[in-house]
């Protein structure tokens, strides 16, 4: 797609320190995290810093969903492990954004080209705030 260009050296670097600034534990405690949670977030970043907003939400609600059932040890669906874990709004709305995105309805598409043109500003924001329900979801419950 001719509007996806490769970002400057200068935001991938911008962006790669937001992201690493919202990885960090806010108190520096131990927390037991998944390892396919924790492998995720590795794609996470690099998506976050190229700029693809619709596969940071897809892959922040797949690494959310990993952590709850690995780490914290909920079972069943994303919707019961949120409410399980808590049933953060946010959470529910990342999820339902989630599931929009991959099963495709042809009558009312999540995502059109359209809007990855006009609404980058939007789909920006979405990202950071699914990159940062990542972390919070990481960081809830210290292991130590």
């Amino acid at each position: 797609m001719i509007h996806m260009e490769h970002p400057s050296n200068e935001m991938w670097e911008l962006r790669r320190d937001w992201f690493e600034q919202n990885a960090e534990p806010p108190d520096g405690g131990g927390y037991l995290l998944s390892e396919q949670a924790c492998a995720m977030v590795a794609d996470l970043q690099c998506a976050f810093c190229a700029g693809a907003w619709i596969a940071v939400v897809v892959l922040a609600a797949a690494a959310i969903d990993a952590q709850l059932h690995d780490a914290e040890g909920f079972n069943g669906n994303a919707k019961r492990v949120i409410d399980e874990a808590g049933a953060d709004p946010q959470l529910h709305a990342l999820r339902k954004r989630r599931n929009a995105l991959i099963h495709s309805d042809p009558d009312s598409p999540a995502i059109t080209v359209d809007q990855q043109w006009s609404e980058r500003v939007r789909l920006e924001e979405d990202a950071r705030l699914a990159v940062g329900l990542v972390f919070r979801v990481f960081y809830a419950s210290a292991s130590v």
